[in-house]
């Protein structure tokens, strides 16, 4: 497994069941709504200054793989 994945958890109790770093109430989907609504790395870091540069990253490289594993279902008329 990536390491960068192994910052990935899913719990449960937390958030429903979402995508978190390392436990924390931060998702997957809060940074990546954070990086395309056109904040920089830094000032992600700034507002939440528990995250690091590789929760980041981690964020981004979960988003690649879900994309990476997408398949096409095509449907019968």
């Amino acid at each position: 497994m990536d390491k960068l994945l192994e910052r990935i958890t899913i719990d449960p109790q937390r958030r429903s069941g979402k995508p978190c770093i390392r436990n924390f109430r931060i998702t997957v989907y809060d940074i990546l709504d954070m990086l395309a609504s056109g904040m920089s790395f830094d000032e992600i870091l700034e507002d939440y200054p528990t995250l690091t540069r590789e929760d980041i990253l981690a964020a981004l490289r979960y988003a690649a793989d879900r994309e990476h594993k997408t398949t096409v279902v095509q449907m019968s008329a």
